[in-house]
């Protein structure tokens, strides 16, 4: 029996280290670590430290103090961010090979760091906003605290900022991050505004080619998504198309509405909840689903 069992157990080990898999190989093609889940984990927390202080990252006693605390875990971002930057360098197929890779990392880290202030002034819009429109909302501290949309949007105002910078791979991790702790799957490449809101926010999906305006609020369930994709010859998907809705400012967007393809919600429109969106509608537009037809039937009749 022991013989039966570590013959297959041996045969399973060679069919697995045979690499027979092309799309799925992770070594022999580079000398440098993958990046690390954990790594990219404490990347997010020091950012998180570091935009909102004293709430993530244990407190801050004195404001006199505020400006050590911020030191020491921005020098602490610079340095793990670098390190993982530099990990991702064989995915950027423009940059791969060359010579100042390690230069490139540190360099694009520092970058980074200097579009934090801009990030954080972005997400207090994005918390003033979830306070003036929800009226369960006590105080700023709480949407910080509580706030899954919140959690969501550092990860991705985090994750936009590294991809425009031209960083592969990390900025997408980041935002599946936030996508398996909150329920809402913002892609890192979509353009979204300041004074964001998304309410409660479970099931929201915002698509890659997004383009978000500013005073914008969207419910639960809402997808901005793409409808059927343009395939090239070889029936696959066309990528780098512009394929999702331009949603302008002062738009709201209600409970499992789906907006899909590149059409344009315009400026101080409501779209209402269920509602299935394929065309574009100019501003000022009011949608909603068609009423329910109400009916009583008595003893079983017109079942």
């Amino acid at each position: 029996m022991e013989t039966k069992s570590g013959s297959v157990i041996d045969e399973a080990i060679e069919l697995l280290s045979s690499q027979g898999d092309a799309e799925c190989e992770s070594l022999g093609h580079h000398d440098q670590l993958l990046p690390s889940i954990e790594k990219l984990k404490e990347v997010v927390e020091l950012i998180r430290s570091i935009i909102f202080p004293g709430y993530f990252g244990g407190p801050v006693l004195r404001q006199r103090s505020l400006h050590h605390f911020l030191g020491v875990r921005i020098e602490k971002l610079y340095g793990l961010l670098s390190e993982q930057i530099l990990s991702v360098h064989h995915f950027d197929t423009e940059n791969n090979g060359s010579a100042n890779a390690e230069e490139h990392a540190a360099e694009t880290a520092r970058q980074f760091i200097g579009l934090l202030p801009d990030i954080r002034k972005k997400l207090c819009t994005d918390v003033k906003a979830i306070y003036n429109g929800d009226p369960a909302a006590k105080n700023y501290g709480e949407i910080i605290f509580c706030y899954p949309s919140i959690r969501a949007m550092i990860n991705y105002r985090a994750a936009h900022a590294l991809l425009s910078l031209g960083v592969p791979l990390i900025p997408r991790i980041i935002a599946e991050m936030a996508h398996s702790e909150t329920g809402i799957d913002i892609h890192p490449g979509a353009h979204i505004g300041d004074h964001f809101c998304i309410d409660h926010g479970t099931g929201v999906v915002i698509g890659e080619t997004c383009i978000i305006g500013n005073h914008v609020r969207l419910y639960q369930g809402v997808t901005l998504g793409a409808k059927k994709f343009a395939l090239d010859d070889e029936g696959n998907p066309v990528k780098n198309l512009p394929r999702h809705p331009i949603i302008e400012d002062n738009v709201v967007i209600y409970s499992n509405a789906n907006i899909l393809g590149r059409i344009t919600i315009g400026r101080n429109s409501v779209i209402g909840g269920n509602v299935w969106q394929t065309v574009s509608v100019p501003p000022n537009s009011r949608v909603l689903q068609q009423k329910a037809v109400e009916s009583s039937f008595t003893d079983g009749l017109g079942i």
